[in-house]
């Protein structure tokens, strides 16, 4: 069953107030969907090494500025809160920049020119920002089963079986699979169907950490099907 008392939302609610857990917390969490917010930003066509260090600022000033703070669950998903921070960073960082030209302050450092789009493909910024977010989301699942297989002592098993969690083998790879690790083909596989089983879950517990209640979950997971789609296709 899916928790929404201890969530995305009540780090960033909870980090209002200045406590010895709530930096770290919010540090974590700015890490995990960091790649969402970069893939956003080189989307809007910045380079590659300002986009980099665009999205470094992005999140020092969401910690340091206390952005958090005024941050309100029951008006939406994390994702959208996100989302919406980042491009009122960039355009609050365009408003500066044409200041700037215009005399308005001294310029200690150049960040970066107008943007060039320099991606391939035709996603738009939202879209890039969506696909990232979809896959942030499995590796933080994929990390966690990991780590439950370490507990487990089994991270030798997790590490021969992880790349058939997300697409299934055939039966050539489940016999070679068998051959190598000196194991019956069906339990393989039976090993392979509970650790996609459980990622599955680990997923839905990954998403109900932006969630607010049961009918943002399942906004969420579908648009998360979505992203996926859009990525394989």
């Amino acid at each position: 069953m899916a928790r929404f008392d201890t969530t995305r939302w009540s780090i960033v609610l909870q980090a209002r107030h200045a406590t010895p857990a709530s930096a770290p917390a919010l540090a974590l969490l700015c890490g995990t969907y960091r790649p969402p917010v970069l893939a956003y930003i080189r989307r809007r066509g910045y380079a590659p090494d300002v986009a980099e260090d665009l999205t470094q600022a992005f999140f020092a000033q969401f910690i340091e500025r206390a952005w958090h703070a005024g941050a309100d669950q029951t008006r939406g998903r994390f994702r959208a809160y996100l989302l919406t921070a980042v491009k009122r960073f960039l355009i609050d960082r365009d408003i500066e920049a044409n200041r700037i030209k215009r005399g308005g302050s001294v310029v200690f450092e150049e960040i970066g020119d107008t943007p060039t789009l320099d991606l391939a493909g035709d996603d738009t910024p939202d879209a890039a920002f969506d696909r990232d977010w979809a896959i942030a989301v499995v590796d933080a699942a994929m990390a966690r089963l990991r780590a439950e297989a370490v507990r487990a002592g089994k991270l030798a098993l997790f590490e021969h079986l992880a790349e058939f969690v997300a697409e299934r083998p055939d039966e050539s790879e489940y016999e070679r699979l068998a051959t190598a690790l000196g194991m019956r083909r069906n339990t393989i596989a039976v090993a392979v169907h509970r650790m996609r089983a459980r990622l599955r879950d680990l997923v839905r517990e990954e998403i109900a950490q932006t969630a607010l209640d049961h009918d943002h979950l399942a906004d969420e997971l579908r648009d998360l099907r979505d992203a996926f789609d859009g990525i394989v296709h």
